[in-house]
């Protein structure tokens, strides 16, 4: 955790995009070759013997090592996306933010209940929209769920964690 190759290349924006707020860019860990291989790498160790089938990305920037990891993993990859975004029939979950409600959605067939689901995003804050992909996620009774972050703020949000059920491996890259 904590990988110096990473932390080197991760660009922090202060009061982006408001006053008080340091904003994590990850942004230039997907530019630089070597984070994108640290990345790449530390995810394949941490999941490589959970028997993932398929890894859920989160809109958007979960998306860029979803695809990646998939491959290694030789597991398909799942897009998770806001409503409207894709061809096929859905099933959706809304949620609650701070500035109001939100809808993510999967296609109706894209998980069934042999699947190992990793679910990916880029960064854990209050943890609205993961634990909103896992209530999602469950309605499909997949065998098991594992949760990830490239970021986790756990000093500015240190119960975000506590949202989830307990039966969900969260794992981070780098902790602030």
């Amino acid at each position: 955790m904590n990988n110096p190759v990473l932390l080197k290349n991760l660009r922090c924006i202060p009061d982006w995009p408001i006053k008080g707020v340091m904003f994590r860019d990850v942004t230039t860990l997907f530019k630089n070759p070597n984070s994108l291989k640290e990345i790449n790498n530390e995810l394949f160790e941490l999941y490589k013997d959970k028997g993932i089938t398929k890894i859920v990305g989160i809109e958007s920037r979960g998306f860029v090592m979803s695809s990646a990891l998939a491959v290694r993993l030789n597991a398909g990859i799942v897009l998770c996306r806001k409503p409207g975004k894709l061809p096929c029939r859905t099933v959706q979950e809304s949620y609650a933010k701070e500035y109001g409600m939100d809808t993510i959605e999967i296609h109706e067939d894209a998980i069934n209940e042999n699947d190992v689901i990793l679910l990916h995003d880029d960064l854990l804050a209050t943890g609205g929209t993961m634990q909103a992909a896992c209530n999602l996620v469950r309605k499909f009774h997949p065998k098991k769920i594992y949760c990830n972050f490239l970021i986790e703020l756990d000093s500015e949000f240190p119960n975000s964690r506590d949202t989830f059920d307990k039966d969900i491996e969260i794992t981070s890259l780098l902790k602030f």
